[in-house]
C-alpha cells in the first residue's frame, strides 16, 4: 500500500466556508507540508492543477529540499503540446533522480478551462487527451512521431534525452465518463477514482479492468479522498462536524448549484452522494460527504479512529486499490497526525532515497556515455 499527500498550492484552510484560520500557500508553508511528508514516509505528494500556482514550477522548487518524496505532478494536455510535456516530465525525471510521477487531467469544468483558452466540449476533450497520450507515450520510448490527428499533429518530433524512470514516469488518471474509461483503459498505468462508497468503487474497478483486458493491458488503482483520524470515534466525527461549523445553508445551495451543471461526470456523482443535504452525510460505514458540500472535486472523507480507518482503507485494498492519495485540513498538521495514528496499522511502502547518478570519472568516460563526439542534431 501507497499512501500520498496533497499540496494545498490554492491556500490551506482549517474550516470550510470561512476565511477564519485560512493560510496563504506561501512558499515557506509549502516547503514545510513537502518536507514533512518527505520524512513521515508517505510514498508522494499530489500537486494540483488549475487557476493556482503554478505545478510545475512549485514541484520543482521542492525537488532540492526533499530527499525521497516523489511528486505526483497534475497537468491538462490541452494547454501544452504533448514534446513539450515530454521534455518537462523527461527534464523533471533527470533533475530528480526519478521522483516524478504525472496526473493527467483532462479537467470538467468548462468556465475554468476557458479562462487557458479551452473551448472543447467534454468528449472532445477525452479525444484530445487520447492523441495526446499516443504521442506522449511514444515520445517517452525514444521513438521518432510523426502524428496527425483531430487535435494534435507532430512531424519528426523525438525526445533527445531519456528520462531515469523506464519506459516512462507512471501515469495516473481520474475520470467517470464513458470517454475517461476508454482513455485509462488504453494509456494509463494507475486510475484514481475520488472516494466514493466500496460497492461504487468496485464497479469502476470491474469496468476499467475489462476495458484494459480489451486493449491488451492491465492497470493498477489508487483512491483520492479526504481522512479525518482521531485518538477515538468521537473525537474523529465531532473534528468532522467542526471542520463544516461555518458553511451555511446558502453556501451549500451555490455549490450544489454549480455542481449540478458540471460537465464532470464524477462531479456529478460526488454530488449525488450528499444531495445537498447537510443531514446523512455518513453516506457508507465512516465515509462522510461533508467536505463535497462546498468543495469541489473530491468531497469525502474518511472518518474514525485509527482501527476503523485503517480497517476502512484495507477494504478498498481488497477491491484492488494499492494508493490512497489523501488531504487534511490543516494538511501540514494532518499530515503529522495520519502518519502517527495510521501508518503502524497499515502495510505502508516507504520510498528509498534516491541514490545519486553515477558521474563519469573521465572525460573519455564522459565522451562516451554521452557520445558527445558523434554528429549531433541540430
Amino acid at each position: 500500500m501507497e499512501v500520498f499527500w496533497y499540496l494545498p498550492t490554492q491556500g490551506d484552510e482549517r474550516y470550510l466556508g470561512t476565511t477564519i484560520g485560512r493560510r496563504p500557500a506561501t512558499y515557506p508553508y509549502m516547503q514545510q507540508i513537502a518536507q514533512a511528508v518527505d520524512k513521515l514516509g508517505y510514498g508522494g505528494m499530489l500537486i494540483g492543477t488549475g487557476q493556482k500556482q503554478d505545478t510545475w514550477i512549485v514541484a520543482t522548487s521542492l525537488i532540492s529540499v526533499t530527499e525521497r518524496l516523489r511528486f505526483l505532478v497534475a497537468f491538462r494536455p490541452a494547454i501544452m503540446s504533448p514534446s513539450l510535456a515530454v521534455r518537462m516530465a523527461a527534464t523533471f525525471d533527470q533533475i530528480s533522480n526519478g521522483r516524478i510521477i504525472l496526473n493527467v487531467v483532462t479537467g470538467g469544468d468548462t468556465k475554468e478551462l476557458a479562462k487557458d483558452g479551452i473551448f472543447l466540449d467534454h468528449d472532445q476533450r477525452y479525444e484530445l487527451t487520447d492523441e495526446f497520450l499516443t504521442i506522449w507515450r511514444s515520445l517517452m520510448q525514444g521513438e521518432e512521431v510523426n502524428y496527425s490527428g483531430r487535435h494534435l499533429q507532430v512531424q519528426g518530433a523525438k525526445l533527445q534525452f531519456p528520462p531515469i524512470q523506464k519506459p516512462y514516469p507512471t501515469l495516473y488518471f481520474g475520470g467517470s465518463s464513458d470517454a475517461a474509461l476508454q482513455v485509462a483503459a488504453k494509456h494509463i498505468d494507475v486510475y484514481l477514482t475520488w472516494g466514493e462508497p466500496p460497492d461504487r468503487v468496485a464497479q469502476k474497478i470491474t469496468k476499467v479492468r475489462r476495458l484494459a483486458a480489451e486493449q491488451g493491458r492491465t492497470v493498477r488503482f489508487g483512491i483520492r479522498m479526504h481522512v479525518i483520524v482521531r485518538e477515538t470515534t468521537q473525537k474523529a466525527w465531532d473534528a468532522a462536524n467542526e471542520l463544516i461549523q461555518y458553511v451555511d445553508d446558502e453556501t451549500i445551495a451555490a455549490a450544489h448549484r454549480r455542481f449540478a451543471d458540471s460537465e464532470s461526470e464524477g462531479q456529478r456523482r460526488m454530488a449525488q452522494l450528499h444531495k445537498g443535504n447537510r443531514k446523512n452525510l455518513e453516506i457508507s460505514p465512516n465515509l462522510w460527504a461533508g467536505v463535497g458540500l462546498v468543495r469541489g472535486g473530491a468531497g469525502t472523507a474518511l472518518v474514525g479512529d485509527p482501527e476503523t480507518v485503517a480497517a476502512r482503507m484495507l477494504e478498498y485494498t481488497d477491491l484492488g486499490i494499492d494508493t490512497f492519495v489523501f488531504s487534511g485540513y490543516p494538511h501540514l498538521e494532518e499530515a503529522y497526525r495520519v502518519a502517527e495514528l495510521l501508518f503502524p496499522r497499515l502495510p505502508v511502502q516507504t520510498p528509498a532515497i534516491a541514490l545519486p547518478q553515477q558521474v563519469a570519472s573521465t572525460f573519455s568516460e564522459f565522451v562516451t556515455k554521452t557520445d558527445l563526439l558523434k554528429p549531433q542534431p541540430v
